[in-house]
């Protein structure tokens, strides 16, 4: 479903690293098949981010097929100068088409002034033809990305014609307390899971308030406002001009 407010763009990278988070324990990653939902929404924010909207990640097209690499790595421990050895499985040949949608943060009435669709819309897709504002990352820091503005859905995908394939139960992503969605998230931090299922190479994601939630923390929400110097706001006459955050001195 393609909505009023949608952006759409392609996102490549010779390598990514989707993290299992069960496999992080042991220090050794392995990359999910296909692109997290919080994963996504993080490329979206490093082009335009303002605690005024929520990005929702409506789908995303895996255009490239799906190959892994593993290195070895040796990350430096935390609690000591020195290194270890593990081994990483990334992604490799990395190609992706995503759409997406923004809505109103209800859990920030301060900032309700803020709430112009037409001018968070196009500088959200000023930003996307840019290449971003912030450095894009599939993943994870090492993983470098590029991307672009697209048609969603134009151009052939390797998976194309496999009528469905199924991926499991899988991470979809992080609710923090500034973007809770119930009363039993409100306060809180909790994680979402979900079944995830490509259909023609289509991956429809599922909304975080219909994802399986659990729970982790107790979490307040941080204020943004004019008054405590951590918020400007800027009018949208004379061609557009864009919103900067601020932080607090």
């Amino acid at each position: 479903m393609k909505h009023r407010n949608s952006v759409e763009f392609e996102v490549v990278g010779e390598y990514a690293l989707f993290a299992d988070p069960v496999t992080r324990v042991g220090g050794e990653k392995f990359s999910y098949q296909i692109p997290t939902y919080e994963a996504l929404k993080g490329i979206l924010q490093s082009c335009y981010w303002k605690p005024t909207i929520i990005w929702i990640i409506d789908e995303v097209r895996v255009m490239n097929p799906i190959q892994t690499e593993t290195k070895g790595i040796r990350p430096i421990k935390y609690y000591n100068d020195k290194n270890d050895l593990s081994y990483y499985t990334y992604l490799k040949g990395c190609r992706y088409q995503v759409r997406a949608h923004f809505i109103w943060n209800e859990n920030r009435p301060e900032l309700e002034q803020d709430r112009n669709e037409h001018k968070h819309h196009n500088i959200a897709r000023r930003m996307i033809e840019r290449g971003g504002r912030r450095d894009i990352f599939l993943g994870t820091r090492e993983c470098q990305g590029y991307i672009g503005p697209c048609v969603f859905g134009e151009g052939r995908g390797f998976y194309d014609d496999i009528e469905e394939l199924s991926f499991g139960m899988m991470y979809h992503g992080i609710t923090y307390a500034d973007e809770a969605y119930s009363e039993e998230t409100k306060g809180k931090m909790s994680v979402r899971l979900w079944q995830a299922v490509m259909r023609k190479g289509v991956i429809e994601f599922r909304p975080p308030w219909e994802c399986i939630h659990r729970a982790v923390r107790e979490m307040e929400i941080k204020r943004f406002d004019e008054t405590l110097g951590n918020f400007t706001m800027a009018s949208e006459e004379g061609g557009g001009i864009d919103v900067v955050d601020e932080p607090a001195l």
